[in-house]
């Protein structure tokens, strides 16, 4: 089973990243057979990115944070344990064979939990795809 992670804003997916994300899961379903979908289970992005993995019959696992404020309560195949962000959001790139990130602005900020994450999976070598506001893609250690 194929295993992806993911991570992106609060503020959710332009309509680009989301036809570039049905796009790559069709892919991916077409390429691996069965895939699992791992996201931190938060409003905007992940709730976003979740649809669309949910469209292309992949199983997801939500990595919820411990405050739920932010929280979309999607319906997962399987749940773990509540963390906060820092810390869930490296075992979704613990857990899976790559990660795919849906960022605010395509540059790097410092102060993001979307960027943390990348930087985290670039540290373990992890293969990382970028989709920009505009749909295009940028792809590391791959």
């Amino acid at each position: 089973m194929f295993k992806v992670g993911f991570t992106g804003t609060q503020v959710g997916c332009t309509p680009e990243q989301k036809a570039t994300l049905r796009l790559r899961f069709a892919l991916m379903r077409e390429q691996s057979g069965q895939c699992e979908f791992h996201h931190g289970d938060c409003i905007g992005a992940d709730q976003d990115a979740h649809g669309e993995a949910v469209a292309a019959f992949f199983a997801t696992v939500g990595h919820p944070p411990l405050a739920t404020s932010k929280r979309a309560f999607t319906r997962n195949d399987s749940e773990r344990e509540a963390k906060e962000y820092l810390e869930r959001n490296r075992d979704i790139v613990n857990e899976t064979y790559g990660l795919i990130a849906c960022p605010k602005f395509g540059m790097e900020e410092l102060r993001s939990g979307t960027w943390a994450t990348v930087r985290y999976a670039r540290k373990l070598k992890r293969p990382i795809m970028i989709v920009h506001s505009d749909g295009s893609c940028r792809f590391e250690n791959v």
